[in-house]
């Protein structure tokens, strides 16, 4: 935890470097924060120096847990020393949004934020989009501590791919892509007609799946400039697509992309959902006249756009927002509503359940017709031409139960709170889900700032339990984890 405190203060005084160039009033304030937070870090680090560095299982899930609520306690300090976000819980609430990548915000005016502090706004979201912990398990073997353990716990959905046999070079390769595709997509939407600084950010906000805008309309600033938008949605797609696959991509290994099942259908849920909310809100919705651009095809190409560009935000958990979509219409609302659940692929830095999941599930489903009919029949589920070990789709069927229930139960708190159904179920899903926008009063054109106090932290614990994929945070709240065995 000393050393992500120490990677965190070097990402604060990056952030204070872009407060100087701009001269916006922060530098002094963001300085400060990264000091503290890398005296912490060294003070944690010499104080806990003679200990066994020997990562188990159980170490691996606390550090990992701990480890994220630590980094969001230390994020809020450029907000509170700056006076950016006076309030330690909406402070806390949008530095945890941001690490998760939710993208939920407190603030009415983004706008009016020093460039230093929208800066490590957006800079939450790139670290945590790939993981601190994969990050940090780069450089703990210097220390001599193992990362196994920890990359397990950041990543413990069913995908066990590996791009190289050292867990420390596959950190290095993947966050070699992220950095990567980052440069790319910044570099062209500069091209595109956005200020440099805007670029970055929305890089950084894109590549992640985190959503954090530096305008106040999101991406709707730039609804008459549609290769902007265009750019984003190809990396938004590439972002909710498993890294592994743009590793063989670099390899020219293109036939492993095209066989991977999950791919195909991340793809084919694109298509189909696009072309049904297009033409929905084509013929059924009223796009805004100023939506359309003089050099394309006008009404048609704006449908199609807004479809595109929102099943992807929504799919990816990235959460930017051309428009209001819960105003479309009624069915286009339960319509995303439901795509809330749906997530991008395993190895990706999106939330949500998987597609990966979804398909597990959806097979062993149908298989079980077959089992009915031929109940002495071993009849096992196969995923990419291989057969799934039956614990992981208990695994898989375990984790959709809890996500379906510890949804529930956030809603119903949220409601206990005082929070009306729509905007309870909403606010319920997109926290779990790291997706951002919601429903009702959490729409896309609204905020989370009139939640009560407790309705932040508890959806600040929802986006954790949510970006964790749950069995890391809530392995800890039971008696059986902290018995001796």
């Amino acid at each position: 935890m000393g050393l992500l405190l120490l990677c965190n203060g070097f990402f604060m005084i990056l952030a204070a470097a872009v407060s100087g160039i701009y001269n916006d009033g922060a530098t002094l304030d963001i300085t400060l924060a990264a000091i503290v937070t890398m005296m912490i870090g060294v003070l944690s680090m010499f104080y806990t120096r003679g200990h066994v560095k020997e990562v188990k299982p159980k170490e691996g899930y606390l550090i990992v847990t701990f480890g994220w609520v630590v980094m969001s306690i230390s994020g809020t300090f450029p907000y509170l020393f700056s006076g950016a976000i006076p309030d330690v819980t909406n402070a806390f609430f949008e530095t945890m949004s941001g690490y998760t990548t939710t993208g939920a915000s407190i603030l009415d005016d983004i706008e009016s934020l020093p460039e230093g502090i929208l800066f490590w706004r957006s800079l939450t979201h790139w670290i945590g989009g790939m993981g601190i912990i994969v990050l940090a398990i780069a450089i703990l073997p210097l220390l001599g501590i193992g990362g196994m353990q920890l990359f397990a716990a950041e990543a413990p959905g069913p995908s066990a791919d590996k791009l190289h046999p050292r867990i420390t070079d596959t950190a290095k390769r993947l966050w070699l892509i992220y950095v990567g595709y980052t440069v790319a997509e910044t570099l062209l939407l500069k091209l595109a007609g956005m200020s440099f600084f805007d670029a970055i950010n929305h890089s950084l906000a894109t590549l992640s799946t985190g959503g954090f805008s530096t305008k106040n309309a999101s991406m709707a600033y730039w609804n008459d400039q549609p290769l902007i938008q265009y750019i984003v949605i190809f990396f938004m797609f590439l972002a909710g697509a498993n890294f592994v696959l743009s590793y063989f991509a670099f390899k020219g290994k293109i036939q492993k992309i095209i066989k991977d099942e999950e791919f195909k259908f991340y793809t084919g849920f694109v298509v189909l959902f696009t072309v049904i909310v297009a033409l929905v809100v084509y013929y059924k919705a009223n796009v805004p006249v100023s939506d359309y651009h003089p050099m394309v095809l006008g009404a048609e190409e704006s449908s199609f756009r807004h479809a595109l560009f929102q099943i992807i935000a929504v799919i990816t958990t990235t959460g930017f927002v051309t428009a209001d979509f819960t105003g479309w219409t009624p069915f286009l609302s339960i319509f995303f509503f439901g795509l809330m659940f749906l997530g991008g692929s395993a190895g990706s830095t999106s939330g949500g359940i998987k597609v990966m999941r979804h398909l597990l599930i959806i097979k062993n489903g149908l298989l079980e017709f077959k089992r009915t009919l031929h109940p002495n029949a071993i009849i096992p589920v196969r995923y990419n031409d291989k057969t799934v070990k039956e614990h992981i789709v208990y695994n898989i069927i375990g984790f959709f139960v809890l996500y379906m229930l510890l949804f529930i139960i956030g809603a119903l708190v949220l409601g206990f709170l005082g929070l009306d159904f729509e905007s309870a179920i909403g606010g319920a899903a997109t926290s779990l889900g790291n997706v951002g926008p919601g429903l009702g009063s959490l729409n896309p054109l609204s905020n989370f700032n009139d939640l009560p106090v407790m309705g932040k932290w508890w959806c600040g614990f929802l986006m954790l339990a949510g970006r964790l994929e749950l069995f890391t945070v809530l392995i800890i709240l039971t008696p059986y984890f902290w018995k001796k065995i």
